[in-house]
């Protein structure tokens, strides 16, 4: 027995230093942040402002690495076959992880399964904003007016399936409207159109519509978060303005392949949450349009689960699809 014991004690005690080793090892050479959107975009803007705050917390380099196409896909499904050991990293937002599971039809992977998450990295507030001249003060005067004019009244997005698009469509379930979808090539161009009058109303970012609204341009009705937002206080809540249940705003978030090691997960989230807390990377962040928000794993993938669900009946009422 006392032979066994030692033996035991000696096998511990040797096994020790290899795990405090393998423990202490990562990182220990550059990663990478694998972006669905093409360089200069507001997505990567962001991501590449928390790859160098993660890079200072980490001691390694982590490298954006943009992979376009299929709204999304293309990025998620190369981080999804992609070892699962911390380096390969994924900066995924609410739209392609939490809708395009069901505007696309035929994807090989689920993100929701197939990714594992690990933190909250920002959120993008967007707002509901109408033509100046539209006559309407208020969000409950524009439903009444939408009601009185089924059909008549418009709304811009930067294309079908976008987040702004998916607010509209929100928009419109929530409070029993008919108004017609406008996709544009981008959200710039849809902007110039409603602050010109050929469309009645947009669901754009609150940074990006700011400069139309403070020109008067274009006027603001509600934020579609829960919160107002630092850069129009003024600007009431969907909630405040009468509309309950309704929250749309885009989110990023850090995912890595599926099996990641827990202790990786955790030392990654503890970079993610490190930036957030630092008030120079929240002001950048926030200059770049985006406000730092962290999360744990779990609160993540809870938040994912429940847009999940809601988007999924959005999308099913509007018959949006994307092949």
């Amino acid at each position: 027995m006392l032979l066994r014991r030692q033996l035991m004690l000696a096998s511990g005690l040797l096994a020790m230093p290899a795990i405090a080793r393998a423990q202490g090892a990562f990182p220990n050479r550059p990663l990478r942040l694998v972006v669905p959107f093409a360089a200069g975009g507001g997505t990567d803007v962001l991501a590449r402002i928390l790859a160098n705050g993660m890079t200072e917390r980490l001691g390694q380099q982590i490298v954006v690495e943009n992979r376009t196409g299929a709204g999304g896909n293309i990025a998620m499904e190369y981080v999804v076959r992609a070892p699962a050991d911390g380096y390969t990293l994924l900066m995924g937002t609410n739209g392609a992880v939490a809708v395009n599971r069901h505007l696309y039809k035929n994807l090989s992977f689920d993100p929701l399964k197939d990714l594992d998450p690990v933190s909250l990295a920002f959120r993008i507030t967007h707002l509901l904003a109408v033509n100046a001249n539209l006559p309407v003060k208020n969000v409950q005067e524009l439903i009444a007016l939408a009601k009185a004019k089924p059909g008549e009244l418009t709304f811009g997005s930067g294309g079908t399936g976008s987040m702004i698009h998916l607010a509209g469509e929100l928009f419109k379930l929530r409070t029993g409207i008919d108004i017609v979808h406008v996709p544009y090539r981008g959200g710039g161009p849809a902007m110039n159109d409603l602050a010109a009058g050929t469309i009645s109303m947009m669901f754009d970012s609150v940074p990006s519509a700011e400069p139309q609204i403070r020109g008067g341009r274009v006027k603001a009705l509600a934020v579609c978060g829960q919160v107002r937002h630092p850069l129009l206080p003024e600007v009431p809540t969907m909630a405040e303005a009468g509309v309950a249940n309704y929250d749309a705003s885009s989110t990023g978030g850090i995912f890595a392949p599926k099996g990641t090691p827990p202790e990786i997960v955790a030392r990654l989230n503890k970079a993610v949450a490190d930036c957030v807390n630092d008030a120079g990377f929240k002001q950048q962040l926030f200059k770049a349009g985006g406000d730092a928000e962290a999360s744990t794993p779990e609160g993540l993938m809870k938040m994912s689960v429940a847009e999940s669900a809601v988007w999924e009946q959005v999308v099913a009422e509007a018959k949006i699809t994307a092949n």
